[in-house]
């Protein structure tokens, strides 16, 4: 939430400091923030866009720095749809779009969309069609700007979730309904951007256990089919030969990403599924600084499995190295996470500067 308004710029200077103190171990591989497709796509003015020219040159010192440092990026992929502002979008004169008509996340989302005459309404399927296009010129501009690759963003509740979830998505057209029709979307985005820029170049990002954004999670008992069958076609497509990067995996202990750590856990559901059916490698996320015991059998159990890093990565640079050496981490502080300065980003200690601090004290 740190890039330009209006523009949807990201600021390269903060940003690339931010990417750069983070990239230092070589070899570490930073996925971004999620970044908006189009314009269209977002609503938030301060979160960063790849559909410009602009912001392709804004996101090309930020990925040298990564890539100086000897490590990787891929850029995630990102549309709000009913996540979004409808009166910001209603400013912009865009529209409030999800799966489907008047199914919003909860009454405020439906005041401020009734307060801002811009109802929720559902994607027409051109409209679709232009989403998969938008995509694809994301994944191109963002190669452009130096990007190892893309991850495509169908987690917590935003546009593609919408399409997922029988909550938000009563289409009865060939995006609705059954459960090949609800992954349509996702799959044809996916095949979107594999046509663009390359199989090994795209991941995808998934939350079949997350409830943020009002979806159904492990409350729905056949909800869990929905991502076997999208891991499964993920499958078939690496079998054909175009094999994604990794698949992306929230943890059932975190189910909504604004909980503090141990907070509206799923405790009856585990990820261990996806290992019957994709073969490539899997990223599991959530929670897991906290719980090294849990990351060591994880890793040890799959020689596939890597796990990512949100929260404690932003406030410890040289994250990496205090978990190979067991070390004391630094508390993160949620209040700054998306204000639009340096503050809690760019200052950070690292270990040893922590020490000097009297951080551990």
């Amino acid at each position: 939430m740190r890039a330009t308004s209006p523009g949807n710029v990201p600021n390269s200077e903060l940003t690339a400091e931010y990417y750069g103190q983070r990239s230092k171990a070589p070899g570490s591989f930073i996925i971004t923030e999620a970044t908006f497709i189009s314009k269209k796509a977002g609503g938030y003015d301060n979160a960063p866009g790849i559909w410009s020219q602009e912001q392709v040159e804004a996101w090309k010192p930020i990925f040298k720095r990564i890539h100086d440092n000897k490590s990787y990026v891929f850029m995630q992929l990102w549309t709000l749809g009913r996540q979004s502002e409808a009166d910001t979008l209603a400013r912009d004169g865009l529209p409030y779009v999800s799966a489907s008509d008047n199914i919003y996340i909860d009454d405020s989302f439906k005041q401020i969309s009734e307060k801002a005459k811009n109802p929720q309404r559902a994607l027409t399927i051109p409209e679709i069609k232009q989403y998969i296009e938008d995509f694809k010129v994301a994944a191109r501009n963002a190669v452009a700007a130096g990007a190892d690759g893309i991850e495509v963003h169908s987690a917590f509740g935003y546009l593609l979730n919408q399409f997922l979830d029988p909550k938000s998505n009563h289409r009865t057209d060939e995006y609705g309904g059954s459960i090949e029709n609800r992954a349509r979307f996702v799959l044809e985005a996916v095949d979107a951007v594999i046509g663009e820029i390359g199989a090994e170049k795209v991941g995808i990002r998934l939350t079949p256990w997350g409830v943020y954004g009002s979806m159904s999670g492990g409350h729905d008992p056949t909800l869990l089919a929905q991502f076997a069958y999208i891991i499964g076609e993920l499958e078939k497509r690496a079998r054909a030969g175009k094999k994604m990067a990794y698949i992306h995996l929230s943890e059932p202990r975190v189910t909504n990403p604004w909980l503090v750590e141990g907070e509206g856990e799923y405790k009856e559901g585990s990820n261990d599924f996806a290992y019957s059916i994709w073969k490539g490698p899997i990223i599991r996320a959530g929670n897991l600084a906290l719980h090294q015991d849990d990351v060591k059998e994880l890793v040890n159990n799959d020689d596939r499995t890597l796990v990512a890093f949100g929260r404690y990565w932003i406030a410890n640079p040289d994250l990496p190295y205090r978990l190979a050496e067991g070390l004391q981490l630094n508390a993160y502080d949620r209040n700054t996470f998306y204000d639009q300065t340096g503050k809690g980003y760019i200052d950070y200690p690292t270990y040893e500067e922590a020490l000097k601090l009297k951080w551990d004290q």
